[in-house]
């Protein structure tokens, strides 16, 4: 075996990172589809030669799909796939497009470049291919199973016809597949480039190495924070979409000296509807080790280092390890939701050491119809919410749960699609109150200018972002349909089919976040900033705060002082977790 200084691999390691950041680079400048080229739903990745992720942003799936090809890989191929089911779960649901390319240097397979992104339509029911009514993926759209986009350099125009003849936006996807695979072939020559200037022997140790690096760097982490007894927590997802629910998805976690263990047990049935989950072992290893290295130690460097060290139990038949055919289009629910129930579980022992709850979903606005010069469109729109306080500082408003997430610039909006933006903001008092504050959610108020067809795609309107060791919850999402003559008309979470007329408002409000520690503890001064920000009400800045500005918005600190020492006197003792008021549905 090669050995290796620490300071190669570090510039192996750093030069990978920056070729991942030139896939992103390469994809936004190719890409047709808003929710890609402008939102960023993407996730690149390098990996070695046998399939083990060495940078990226998501978890490896290679290995799951290469072995589906019985031939195996050759120089000049690149694999396919967007179908859950059989590629293990290495995409989601199947409007994820996944390219996966073989690296080869001097006829030797050196690794695998990876990248998928969220192409816009893939056919089905309903513009964007994500009813919220489905029963089956069969009624989802097209899927494609792991199958070779190009073998041998050659093009595979079967694959594009499928594509072109099965998709209301043939063009937009199209082009987001070909940037896919020239976002891959970025990595591939810079990979072959750091093979030139190293050799293979010396760039399989650096990799080698940062892969050991972090299984060491994981195994202490998990010494430091999980227990050795077993500690359980809940949250729901407010429904399917078909008047299910809610859907409980208990979590409890464990470690055995330097190894954690994850079980899923106690989850419930997979859903009918759509919002089901399929979350194959390794990708929920990446989950975890992601939001680990986020929360607790950022120097790790996240890659597939620390695989062996967690143990993943997940049930079949459940709602995180559906059985075939469950519809899987709506799963962000529970994927996003998976991360407050894996925060809730790590904080259980210690409510001080860890987040609130956030908005806990993706929801999407999907707008589509024909514009006045009679051409079609379809947009899918990412929106964002509260990210929970924690224990350094308040939450984010209006964030993304994934930290390279962006909103499409509204100029892009009001250039190529039949709308106005009349507002886009932040909503006030929607962060739970807390010595850190929840971060609040967004609200978006958009003029439609064409007839068309809604969808929306949304939780957390039923079941509040519940705070920590004493925050309060944050606020429930919203969403309301403001006709011509004034008529509003409130809107589920989960609806297709809203037929829009020109001059008609949609009213978007996402959910907020929970707050984190006693909100009577958080400095008068930054609660009177919070107001003056209009992040926080004058009237909210009393009741849970405590503090008292006149009518210029002044402090008064005598009397937030005495209203602080009265309102601690009648509350009692604070609760580790608040979990709030559940709504009742409210239909249309």
């Amino acid at each position: 075996m090669t050995k290796i200084d620490s300071i190669t691999v570090d510039i192996i390691e750093n030069a990978l990172k920056n070729s991942k950041n030139e896939m992103d680079v390469t994809l936004f400048k190719a890409a047709m589809s808003p929710v890609i080229r402008e939102q960023h739903d993407c996730f690149p990745m390098i990996t070695d030669a046998e399939g083990n992720m060495v940078v990226g942003n998501f978890g490896s799936h290679v290995p799951e799909v290469v072995k589906q090809f019985p031939e195996g890989v050759q120089e000049g191929d690149v694999i396919f796939v967007s179908d859950p089911y059989t590629s293990g779960g290495s995409v989601s649901h199947v409007n994820d497009w996944m390219i996966i390319l073989p690296i080869f240097y001097e006829s030797t397979l050196v690794g695998y470049s990876s990248m998928f992104g969220h192409v816009i339509d893939v056919g089905g029911p309903v513009p964007s291919s994500m009813p919220v009514d489905a029963r089956s993926i069969y009624g989802e759209g097209v899927r494609f199973p792991p199958v070779k986009l190009f073998a041998k350099d050659v093009l595979n125009e079967a694959v594009i016809a499928i594509i072109k003849a099965n998709s209301r936006t043939p063009l937009e996807n199209y082009s987001d597949l070909m940037a896919l695979v020239a976002s891959c072939r970025t990595a591939e020559k810079r990979v072959q480039e750091i093979c030139s200037r190293f050799g293979i022997e010396t760039y399989f140790a650096a990799m080698n190495a940062a892969l050991e690096r972090t299984n060491l760097m994981m195994r202490d982490l998990i010494t430091k924070i999980l227990p050795t007894e077993p500690v359980s927590f809940e949250d729901f997802i407010d429904d399917d979409g078909l008047g299910n629910g809610p859907f409980k998805m208990k979590l409890t976690i464990w470690r055995e000296d330097d190894h954690a263990y994850f079980d899923w047990t106690g989850t419930d049935p997979q859903s009918p509807g759509p919002i089901n989950y399929y979350l194959s072992e390794p990708m929920f290893k990446m989950f975890i080790g992601s939001f680990l290295i986020s929360a607790f130690d950022p120097d790790i460097n996240f890659n597939d280092g620390f695989y062996d060290v967690l143990h993943v139990i997940s049930p079949k038949g459940t709602l995180m390890n559906p059985e075939f055919p469950a519809a899987l289009g709506c799963r962000t629910h529970a994927l996003s939701r998976m991360f407050d129930v894996l925060s809730g579980a790590l904080s259980v022992n210690a409510p001080d050491s860890s987040p609130a709850a956030g908005y806990g979903t993706s929801p999407y606005f999907i707008f589509s119809g024909v514009d006045a010069k009679g051409d079609k469109f379809n947009l899918m729109e990412v929106q964002y919410g509260g990210l929970p306080g924690r224990p350094i500082g308040d939450g984010l408003d209006g964030h993304s749960w994934w930290p390279a997430f962006v909103n499409i610039p509204t100029e892009y909006l009001e250039t190529y699609y039949p709308l106005i933006v009349d507002s886009y903001k932040t909503g006030t008092d929607s962060g739970g109150a807390g010595f850190y504050r929840g971060g609040n959610c967004n609200e978006k108020l958009y003029t439609i200018l064409a007839d068309g067809i809604v969808s929306i795609h949304d939780d957390r309107a039923l079941i509040q972002p519940w705070g920590i060791n004493g925050g309060e919850p944050g606020s429930c999402s919203s969403k309301t349909l403001i006709k011509q003559d004034g008529k509003r008309i409130h809107l589920a979470s989960k609806i297709d089919d809203v037929k829009v007329e020109k001059g008609d408002q949609i009213l978007f409000i996402t959910a907020g976040s929970g707050g984190w520690g006693d909100p009577l503890d958080r400095p008068a001064g930054k609660v009177q900033s919070d107001v003056r920000r209009g992040l926080v009400s004058k009237e909210k800045a009393l009741k849970s705060y405590g503090v008292y500005l006149n009518d210029y918005l002044e402090l008064d600190e005598k009397q937030t002082e005495a209203i602080r020492a009265k309102i601690k006197v009648d509350r009692g003792t604070l609760e580790s977790f608040n979990f709030g008021e559940r709504k009742e549905q409210v239909h249309a």
